[in-house]
């Protein structure tokens, strides 16, 4: 259920986060009339790495402190504890995804809707893939985010013990995996079909770690520096990336037969381009003041609420586009219908998250009486305690 929301809470993340969950849905509907109005169209990185990085400053903004002399084994049995939720979750979304496709398959007899998303080889070898999923090695198409988030929250508490120590280390240290795993092409296998993760989490993980590491650099009493230089260079780089997918110039060669990794728009290995320019986004955001209070909206804006309820909201958007995928498959709607669909899916997760605010409510509602007669009872206690008592003698 929903905690109480400090009064003082910072919104922008947010926000930001419910901008970011509304396009990976949107996205998770290929080639819908609205697919044209997210990010991805306006620059070499997409809703995932903005989504990575926001979950970086999220975790260390939930865990920096934890990690304390004496804690840190109860912080670390929370951050596995969260990996264990959304492996749980990966699974869930997984098997739902195999049930929507197949219902629509059956009710419509399109069979060659068990060979989408990588289903075919469920198909084909049900024993290889079924453990592929347990293990997570085998991932549907579209369902593949969560489990790189299962990764990095294991990495989490050996990496934050050592940024608590050095935040530069520990930076380094993500940085070396980051480049060696994208030049040796590195990363959790793929079973039973052949090649690693469509996204690589000993990649993903630099970006997690940078917000981990700007989060953990604030807090220590640093502060992100503000020169009209870097403003310009960062805001150069999203204009030419814009420029770029729009012209489009993806036909140029720019590798100069460097590895995939340093140049080029590799998504699997993070490549250097998607990786400055989701950074190049969010340093404007931080630098620009007037920029950044676009972001910052009142606790009870449909966005923050939104924000608020990441999980839920990602695992609910992810079951709507897996019902939307199979359905215009068999359908094709007319453009209008279309957007209304997808339309109507924003919706639904709205409501979602404004059913999860009552049911917070209520769940503060029912604790608040007990909670205020334990107090009282706490008072009188105390009062009993220090009325002056009278010997049994004289009395």
């Amino acid at each position: 259920m929903t905690p109480s929301v400090p009064s003082m809470r910072d919104t922008r993340i947010d926000v930001i986060r419910a901008l970011i969950l509304l396009s990976i849905f949107i996205n998770h509907v290929p080639h819908n009339p609205l697919e044209f109005l997210t990010h991805k169209n306006f620059g070499f990185s997409d809703a995932a790495e903005a989504f990575v990085l926001i979950s970086g400053l999220s975790a260390g903004m939930a865990y920096s402190s934890k990690f304390q002399t004496g804690k840190a084994l109860a912080a670390t049995i929370k951050a596995w504890r969260r990996a264990g939720v959304l492996y749980v979750s990966q699974l869930c979304t997984t098997l739902f995804t195999l049930g929507s496709f197949g219902f629509f398959a059956a009710l419509w007899t399109r069979p060659d809707l068990m060979e989408k998303i990588a289903i075919r080889p469920v198909m084909e070898h049900p024993a290889e893939a079924f453990a592929g999923i347990v293990l997570m090695t085998h991932q549907l198409g579209y369902n593949n985010i969560l489990s790189i988030y299962v990764v990095m929250l294991l990495m989490l508490p050996p990496m934050m013990l050592l940024g608590k120590r050095n935040v530069g280390a520990m930076l380094g240290l993500s940085f070396a995996i980051w480049l060696v795993c994208g030049l040796l092409q590195i990363g959790p296998p793929n079973w039973p079909m052949e090649g690693i993760w469509f996204l690589d989490p000993l990649s993903w993980q630099f970006l997690f770690f940078i917000g981990v590491a700007a989060i953990l650099h604030i807090r220590a009493g640093g502060s992100l520096p503000r020169h009209p230089a870097l403003i310009g260079l960062a805001a150069g780089y999203l204009i030419l990336s814009l420029l770029w997918v729009r012209i489009p110039l993806w036909g140029v060669d720019v590798s100069f037969g460097l590895p995939k990794v340093l140049t080029g728009f590799n998504k699997t290995f993070l490549s250097t381009f998607r990786l400055v320019h989701v950074l190049a986004a969010a340093y404007l955001i931080v630098a620009i003041a007037p920029l950044s209070q676009l972001f910052r909206r009142p606790l009870a804006n449909p966005l923050a609420i939104m924000g608020r309820h990441a999980l839920p909201v990602f695992i609910a958007g992810t079951l709507l586009a897996m019902v939307l995928q199979p359905l215009r498959m068999v359908v094709e709607p007319a453009p209008v219908l279309d957007a209304l669909l997808v339309i109507a899916g924003c919706a639904l997760l709205f409501a979602l998250v404004y059913w999860l605010e009552f049911l917070g409510r209520l769940k503060r509602r029912a604790t608040a009486p007990a909670l205020q007669k334990e107090r009282s009872g706490n008072g009188s206690m105390v009062a009993r305690m220090d009325k002056p008592r009278i010997p049994e003698k004289i009395a």
